[in-house]
């Protein structure tokens, strides 16, 4: 062998063992991406939209909601999402209006999401879910009290709140049992959820044997009350229920002080905020309201209301925890079920043990409501807070 020959074998390993490597780097880089795009497949984002109002007159109790949802994701992400997967929030704003809402809902089914946590008002939300039960997307709304809602066979629906059908009699009976007044009368905004708990309200005083002499309508948006006023002293009502949202109910009760009318007033959920005090001022001094617990005030809460505080956020609305429980009952099915699809989702929570959650263990009957749920009733002060007195 010469050495020019010597020296072609030495060439030709060399390039061998180069070749080798570059191969063994190719297997090597080719792993990584395989290992990138495997774990790409698993860890996946989960969309949930989060639907309520963020404008509109009843943008307060958005917000409350918007608040539930983000700490509750933000919370569920933090703790390694459902195995791995992260929930994002895809917000969308109904302005708690039944044609908006109805536009909102075939977006979110054209976005391709398929869980809903929302809508807010009950007049928004039936339009709503009759699109969601069509597609398959399970909705779980946390505010909207009209019973109407659960009592149509929809199997996509469930809700983290109460009943009007529940609310109206915890109010009728506080009223005749502690207020005892002599003539009531029963106010509603004519909206869906107003007036189904006004009739609520009527129609259990009535079962009590109370004197309803008055079962009235406005129109929401209305500023000037003062027809209605002066109806209320004419008839000597010395007790007014009204069945609606707070910027109508602080303006009547504005009025109505201004008018040197005593009577005392009542509402529901829908009038209990901050917001009523600003419109009212000291006539909100005394009202009655039924609202959920205070769960702010649970002591395993506390870690969430620091959280909140710390935002700047405020913790007490109501609907902060219903929102909060909503996506809690949400994952707590996709972890049990196994599943992301909308119908086992649905079938964990109605049929499944009951879910741990801010407000407490939750659990459904097959129309999509809570078992057990109930309203307190409480004293509204003008400074926008309330206290217990039932």
């Amino acid at each position: 062998m010469n050495w020019r020959a010597n020296t072609t074998v030495g060439s030709q390993r060399q390039m061998g063992i180069a070749r080798m490597k570059l191969t063994k780097s190719k297997v090597l880089l080719a792993g990584c991406m395989a290992m990138a795009m495997s774990h790409s497949v698993l860890a996946k984002d989960i969309k949930v939209a989060i639907v309520g109002a963020m404008s509109g007159p009843v943008a307060q109790y958005g917000d409350m909601e918007f608040t539930g949802a983000r700490q509750a994701i933000a919370d569920i992400n933090a703790k390694g999402g459902i195995n791995g997967d992260k929930l994002v929030a895809v917000e969308y704003d109904d302005a708690c209006d039944p044609k908006q809402a109805v536009a909102v809902a075939n977006k979110v089914i054209n976005d391709g999401i398929r869980y809903v946590i929302g809508h807010l008002c009950s007049s928004s939300t039936q339009p709503a879910s009759d699109i969601y039960e069509d597609e398959g997307v399970i909705m779980i709304t946390p505010a909207a009290t009209n019973a109407d809602l659960t009592t149509r066979g929809y199997k996509m629906v469930l809700r983290t709140t109460g009943l009007d059908s529940d609310q109206g009699p915890t109010a009728a009976k506080y009223i005749v049992e502690t207020i005892k007044p002599k003539r009531i009368a029963v106010v509603h905004d004519k909206q869906q959820y107003g007036e189904g708990l006004a009739r609520s309200v009527r129609d259990s005083l009535k079962k009590q044997g109370a004197d309803v002499v008055l079962f009235e309508g406005v129109t929401a948006g209305d500023k000037d009350f003062s027809t209605l006023v002066a109806r209320l002293k004419k008839e000597n009502v010395d007790f007014v229920y009204f069945g609606g949202y707070y910027p109508e109910m602080g303006q009547i009760l504005r009025q109505a002080k201004q008018a040197n009318l005593t009577t005392r007033f009542m509402g529901p959920e829908g009038v209990g905020n901050s917001s009523l005090s600003n419109i009212a001022g000291a006539a909100s001094e005394g009202m009655l309201v039924t609202l959920p617990k205070r769960y702010d005030q649970v002591p395993t809460n506390q870690p969430i209301v620091d959280a909140l505080k710390a935002k700047k956020l405020d913790p007490t609305g109501p609907f902060v925890w219903t929102t909060y429980a909503a996506l809690q009952s949400l994952t707590t099915a996709m972890e049990r079920s196994g599943s992301q699809e909308p119908a086992d989702l649905v079938k964990a929570l109605k049929t499944g043990k009951p879910v741990e959650t801010v407000m407490g263990p939750l659990s459904w009957d097959e129309k999509g409501d809570l078992k057990g749920f109930e309203f307190g009733v409480f004293e509204w002060h003008a400074d926008g807070s309330s206290s217990a007195v039932k």
